[in-house]
């Protein structure tokens, strides 16, 4: 009779248990902290592009900005810091939807 064995672990498998392990084991603030920073970014590169992508950086900024509202002194030592850059995002919107198509 032959011994069935099982396989194991795949690299996928792993990598999902290491995922669960570092959001279980990381502080709150900071997942939202590269959240917010990944999101910041995203927001500035569409309103950087030619033309801006004003509706995908809208979007992002007023997301951006639910969680900073939201989440508000609870974000951490950088919440003055996600404040400043959304605010200077929303200037850098204002410029770039007024500017001619």
């Amino acid at each position: 009779m032959r011994e069935q064995t099982t396989p194991g672990p795949t690299p996928e498998d792993e990598s999902l248990v290491a995922e669960a392990a570092y959001l279980r084991d990381t502080p709150v603030e900071t997942i939202l902290a590269n959240h917010l920073f990944v999101l910041l970014q995203v927001a500035a590169l569409r309103l950087g592009e030619e033309p801006p992508r004003l509706e995908a950086a809208r979007l992002v900024i007023d997301t951006v900005a639910a969680m900073v509202g939201a989440g508000g002194e609870r974000l951490g030592e950088h919440a003055d810091l996600y404040r400043q850059a959304l605010a200077e995002l929303q200037q850098a919107y204002v410029r770039a939807a007024a500017r001619p198509a």
